[in-house]
Order: structure tokens, then C-alpha cells, then sequence
């Protein structure tokens, strides 16, 4: 991790572009389906960890976790999917928040477990948040993507979702599409296809590496550190005791692909947004870059 982001170059832009691309992406961004399923915090997590910093508050419809000194906190679903459209709101911790970690993923258990990251980097006011992407399969990662988010997201909700099915995985921000890991067993990659996975989500002290390669500390007289989360959606199939049972949808998202338009418009978002690419990282992978990063 350290190396990664030491990697991390600090990107600016004229402030008329970028929202010039934000309300064309906007604009344009493609809607993968419906209905959806949602249900409400109680009834769909479990808060596992934090001692009472992580609460389920408004009736279920909101879910806040918090980190002090002493511990941060963090949730996971009662079901587990293998395969499906998962959606949430985040609003990230704001102010100060470097040294802090937002994380919010899928994974499944065990040795060789596959894994769908998304990790939010806390930074100092002002700052951007850096969003690290992941994908491991059979317990490997070393899949790294990093962007800035073209808004404060601590300002107020944001959807970031996973779209995960035979063909691909796909990372998307309020529906934009910002990265996409396609299944490529065929030219002998490894793809999560068989390990069901829960959501999960944690904020926790990660001040050793988070920010800036760990230059930057946490300031703990702004704890206690809060984000929250609302409007949980799952179009997934559930598994439960090995077998698998699917929304009467699946058949839609189950077979979506990107069109060459959507794949366009996630080219346009990488190359003005994106700060790290594994693909790109000759000093990390001396003896050449990972099988995918040459297939498109």
C-alpha cells in the first residue's frame, strides 16, 4: 500500500472543465436497472464491531458509523450475494479527515477469498478524498485504481455501487461507470464467480499509510470521525446454505454489459480522474504488468 501511494500525484484542472465533464457524465450516465430491492438498516446488517460507535438511527433508514481514539466501528449484511447490483449512500467523514479509512466492500470467507473494494482515504480540509478501487480473486489482489471524486463527498450523499455478473465487475459513482474487471478465464484469469460474498463496511485509523504514505496523522481532537450511509438497494442472489436464489430481474442485470458509449464515457473519467493504475506501475511489477492490463 505504501508504495501505491507514494505513487499518488496530487491532479488539479480548470474549475469550468471539470463541470463541464460532470454535467455531461451526468447527463448521459447510464441507468443499469429496475426495480430494485432495498431494505432497511435493522432488518439487513449486523453492526459487528465498535462498541456503540456504530448506530442504526431514523427507523432503520440511516446507519452512522464513528471513529475516536480508542476505536472506529463497522457493519456487515446478513446475506450474501453471488452476483448482483449493489448500491449504497455514503457521506464521508468531513473536515480534517486525513488519516482516516472509509471502507465499503464485498467479500467472501476464508483462505482464498474473492474481494470488490471500494476505500475512501480521508485527506486534510480542502483536499481531495482519494478513492481506491480493488479486486481479488481466490485471495489475490495487487488490482489497485485510485481516482478524485469530481465533488466533496462530505457534503452530502453519493451512490457508489457494484455491478458484479459472469461477464464483468463494474465500480460506479453516481452511476457513472469508473472502472470495469472483465472476466477473462479464457485467457487464463482468474474471476469471482463461486464464493459468495457479504457487504461490509468499516471506518477506521489506517494513519500509517493512509495519507500520503502515512505522512499525514491523524488529528484526534476532531474525533469523534462520523460517516453515514442510506438508501441500501441489493438487485443480487442471495445464497444461502450453497444454493443461490435470484429477483425475478436477474435476467436483466445477470447478462449487462457496457455499451461502447458507457465505456467511452468510464475512458473519460479515468484519464481526468484517475491517480493511480496498477497498469501503469513499471517500478512495481519489474518483470512486466499483470496479464489483463494488456487485454481491452
Amino acid at each position: 500500500m505504501n508504495s501505491i501511494l507514494k505513487s499518488y500525484r496530487h491532479t488539479s484542472m480548470d474549475r469550468s472543465t471539470l463541470i463541464f465533464i460532470l454535467l455531461t457524465l451526468t447527463a448521459t450516465a447510464t441507468t443499469f436497472f429496475s426495480p430494485v430491492y432495498a431494505g432497511t438498516f435493522d432488518t439487513e446488517f449486523d453492526i459487528t464491531w465498535g462498541d456503540g460507535r456504530g448506530k442504526v438511527l431514523n427507523n432503520g433508514e440511516l446507519l452512522t458509523l464513528s471513529l475516536d481514539r480508542a476505536s472506529g466501528s463497522g457493519f456487515q449484511s446478513k446475506k450474501e450475494y453471488l452476483f448482483g447490483k449493489i448500491d449504497m449512500q455514503l457521506k464521508l467523514v468531513p473536515g480534517n479527515s486525513a488519516g482516516t479509512v472509509t471502507a465499503y466492500y464485498l467479500k467472501s470467507k476464508g483462505d482464498t477469498w474473492d474481494e470488490i473494494d471500494f476505500e475512501f482515504l480521508g485527506n486534510l480540509t480542502g483536499d481531495p478524498y482519494v478513492m481506491h478501487t480493488n479486486v481479488y480473486t481466490q485471495g489475490k489482489g495487487d488490482r489497485e485504481q485510485q481516482f478524485n471524486l469530481w465533488f466533496d463527498p462530505t457534503a452530502d450523499f453519493h451512490t457508489y455501487s457494484v455491478l458484479w455478473n459472469p461477464h464483468h465487475i463494474v465500480f460506479l459513482v453516481d452511476g457513472i461507470a469508473i472502472r470495469q474487471f472483465k472476466n477473462l478465464e479464457h485467457r487464463g484469469i482468474q474471476y469471482p464467480k463461486l464464493q459468495p460474498m457479504r457487504l461490509y463496511s468499516s471506518l477506521w485509523n489506517a494513519d500509517q499509510w493512509a495519507t500520503r504514505g502515512g505522512l499525514v496523522k491523524t488529528d484526534w481532537s476532531n474525533a469523534p470521525f462520523t460517516a453515514s450511509y442510506r438508501n441500501f438497494r441489493a438487485d443480487a442472489c442471495v445464497s444461502f446454505a450453497g444454493k443461490s436464489s435470484c429477483p425475478a430481474s436477474s435476467p436483466r442485470w445477470f447478462t449487462q454489459k457496457l455499451d461502447l458509449t458507457a465505456e467511452d464515457k468510464m475512458r473519460v473519467v479515468q484519464s481526468k480522474f484517475m491517480v493511480y493504475n496498477y497498469c501503469t506501475d513499471s517500478k512495481r511489477f519489474p518483470q512486466g504488468f499483470p496479464k489483463e492490463c494488456s487485454i481491452h
